[in-house]
């Protein structure tokens, strides 16, 4: 058995394990109760004749239901795919006919279904999918008490684990291939590098489709024997304030979240302070055992960082609680956290040398009148295990960029995937030397690491080069945007003029607001733009709530975007 399938059974034998259900009903397994599950799971696998290196998709909202059922399928021998899950505002004509795409590409043999996806709704779907060949499971067939017999599996350690979905994955589909020993390279360098252990507390509303869901806070605590709070993305942005409440009520020390949430919990936060202030009834949080919040999966803001720090203060949230991370499902996940427990670093750089020059050329926050200053957080060293190369056009046959140079991060390490599944077959994620490249463009500062943006967004007007994330983080701090809801994307002119445009989420637009307050906010982003990065937007759009295109993950699609802000182009 891989090292990865024996941590689970030695999880499976102390008294941790899983709190879900919540806010209406929790619900307590412990690992050792999962593993009987998955016991079950792998049984019933195994006798309709689900077999090693077989492909095993998941399609379910609730992490009670997907723990066991992923165990299950690692114990044959089987890979995991967590499906992109349709929510109130999919269409469902697109919806099945990519999910079935993705289920060519990873070759599916089996696909199991969990609430609400396993009712009435899907019958059509599990209808042609038995039709084409596929086993069709609900997660109560695989879970349900009975003897079964469950076959002694020997599973190794390049055996494929998981079949990750990249981001953005719908009509052409791509999947990244992570072997057992990926996992658990990946595991142990976190572990290791944020001191998790038994005595930890993990809380989480992260979707299990996604990456840092699925391996951070699935994967890693049932491997690792580590008490988790799980709730689904839909309780989280249904009522924000319970993952406070949950961090308070269970003594939560690890968690994690793309940055919009952290900018959305700082404003809850810093309602609930000034309740406390006025002497209203106010939630009775506690956050002082927060230890550990990663920051990931999106660009961090240093504004919506401090805001989280400073609003959290009120409750007892450490002041180093805060955690800047850079990973990617390619490197399995994790790539660099900043040293937990010490204070947040920025590094204040010259905005137009990272633009004209790509040198980071350091100037104090205080400077007087720095050029369109910009803010990065400093991460921190790559994760054990990981080697991190900044390499100019040449690539790593190439000589490295200098300290503070701008370049393209390539890594490579035991941890670092090899292969994609798409629809045109497998490819090579990596070159022949080993290294991968990342398509992050960023810069090293003391061996520790910091992200600029990504390669392909990078936005060139009259030979700098304006990253969007610069933009972004402007656009969103007018009032009336909406946190983490904005987008800069490339664009040209009529006049045929390199340039870009910006595109805010507002629920002035959504009807609630005038068309003054609209045209109030458009102003507003422009001239912040403007003085921010000394550039002005050829356009900027006012969208309402929901609008901006976004992966299941949340990330902003930039082209679906930019094709978006095209077709509502008044002058287009």
């Amino acid at each position: 058995m891989s090292i990865f399938t024996a941590a689970l059974r030695r999880a499976a034998a102390g008294d941790k394990g899983m709190v879900t259900g919540e806010p209406d009903r929790p619900l307590r397994r412990t690992w050792g109760e999962i593993h009987q599950l998955a016991r079950s799971a792998t049984g019933r696998l195994a006798a309709a004749g689900v077999r090693s290196g077989d492909a095993v998709a998941i399609l379910a909202a609730q992490p009670v239901d997907v723990a066991p059922i992923a165990q299950g399928a690692w114990l044959v021998g089987a890979s995991v795919t967590m499906l992109h899950q349709p929510t109130a505002r999919t269409d469902m004509r697109h919806y099945l006919p990519e999910t079935a795409a993705v289920l060519r590409v990873i070759r599916a043999r089996a696909v199991v279904l969990g609430a609400p996806f396993d009712g009435p709704a899907f019958a059509d779907a599990v209808g042609q999918l038995r039709a084409s060949g596929v086993l069709v499971f609900t997660v109560a067939d695989l879970t349900a008490p009975g003897e079964v017999t469950v076959p002694d599996v020997e599973v190794g350690e390049d055996a494929t684990a998981l079949l990750q979905l990249t981001s953005g994955s719908t009509a052409t589909p791509k999947a990244v291939r992570i072997s057992h020993g990926n996992v658990w390279a990946n595991l142990e360098a976190m572990c290791a590098a944020a001191d998790i252990g038994p005595s930890d507390v993990m809380v989480s509303w992260l979707p299990l489709f996604h990456d840092m869901g699925m391996v951070g806070f699935l994967t890693l605590p049932m491997s690792r024997g580590i008490e988790v709070v799980s709730v689904t993305p839909s309780d989280f942005l249904s009522s924000p304030a319970l993952w406070p409440e949950l961090i308070s009520r269970y003594g939560g020390s690890v968690t994690a979240a793309p940055n919009f949430a952290y900018a959305l919990t700082a404003r809850v936060l810093a309602r609930a302070a000034r309740t406390r202030a006025d002497g209203a009834d106010a939630p009775a949080l506690d956050l002082s055992t927060l230890r550990f919040a990663l920051n990931g999966a999106e660009p961090v803001d240093v504004d919506a960082v401090k805001a989280f720090l400073a609003a959290g203060a009120a409750f007892g949230l450490p002041s180093t609680a805060m955690v800047p991370a850079y990973g990617m499902a390619e490197a399995t996940l994790g790539v660099s956290f900043h040293p937990w427990g010490t204070p947040l670093q920025v590094d204040t750089v010259d905005g137009r040398s990272v633009e004209h020059e790509r040198r980071a050329v350091s100037v104090a926050p205080d400077a007087p009148e720095p050029a369109q200053p910009r803010r990065y957080p400093v991460l921190g060293p790559p994760l054990p295990g990981i080697e991190v190369r900044v390499c100019g056009p040449e690539g790593p046959s190439g000589p490295d960029r200098a300290e503070r140079e701008v370049g393209t991060l390539f890594l490579r390490g035991a941890a670092v995937t090899d292969t994609y599944f798409t629809v045109d077959g497998p490819v090579p994620t990596r070159a022949a030397d080993g290294w991968l490249d990342t398509g992050d463009l960023g810069y090293l500062v003391d061996g520790r690491i910091v992200i600029c943006g990504r390669a392909k967004d990078v936005i060139i007007m009259g030979g700098r080069n304006i990253y969007p994330t610069d933009i972004e983080r402007v656009a969103e701090a007018v009032d009336g945007v909406r946190a983490g809801n904005a987008v800069a994307v490339r664009w040209t002119t009529p006049g045929g003029r390199e340039s870009f445009a910006v595109g805010v989420e507002s629920r002035a637009a959504g009807g609630s607001g005038s068309p003054e307050e609209v045209e109030g906010i458009v102003a507003a982003v422009r001239s912040a733009v403007t003085t921010a990065v000394g550039a002005r937007p050829a356009l900027v759009r006012v969208l309402p709530p929901g609008t901006l295109p976004k992966t299941p993950s949340g990330k902003i699609k930039r082209a679906a975007a930019s094709a978006l802000l095209a077709a509502d182009d008044p002058q287009g």
